[in-house]
């Protein structure tokens, strides 16, 4: 969880502890694994291959586990059917959606997020009920932004500084 500080954004300190599944680790998957980790929620990442664990470095203190975020006895063994939140980051559009169809309708997870590049996918997901982002879209709009906007320069980088801030606080 994030709070504005003179602009800036921090970490702050959470009310309690929720069960969070993550199902990719690349830098999106990682980042917010150690973050919501660094937080104190009780955080599992799921991933096809153990050498992307790496990216989470000696810090964290969730649980990872090997394998298709697709497969029904991997999520029971990370919990999922506990977990108060999934994340879908993988790198394919179709992985994130059905694994987050999963957790919704087998797994009953409460709320459920899904990164998807293909905006009318996006949009199409989002209409059932799994929050969507799509990348795509909102990078494309940031940057829109960042070159032809008004006023707002000033704050679009100060927000792009401070999360890059994060980030690197968080590769520790």
């Amino acid at each position: 969880m994030l709070s504005e500080t003179a602009g800036l954004p921090q970490q702050s300190v959470i009310k309690s502890a929720i069960k969070i599944v993550i199902l990719g680790c690349g830098r999106v998957g990682s980042t917010l694994a150690k973050q919501m980790s660094g937080e104190g929620h009780d955080v599992v990442v799921l991933d096809q291959t153990s050498e992307a664990f790496r990216r989470l470095g000696t810090k964290f203190r969730g649980q990872r586990l090997v394998g298709s975020g697709l497969d029904q006895d991997l999520l029971q063994r990370a919990g999922l059917d506990h977990a108060a939140v999934f994340v879908a980051v993988t790198q394919g559009d179709n992985t994130n959606i059905m694994a987050a169809q999963i957790a919704r309708e087998v797994f009953s997870v409460g709320k459920v997020v899904a990164r998807i590049y293909d905006p009318i996918r996006a949009q199409a997901y989002r209409e059932l009920g799994i929050t969507t982002l799509c990348t795509t879209t909102l990078a494309a709009g940031l940057i829109h932004d960042a070159a032809l906007g008004g006023g707002e320069d000033d704050r679009l980088q100060q927000a792009a500084v401070s999360f890059d801030k994060l980030y690197l606080a968080l590769r520790g």
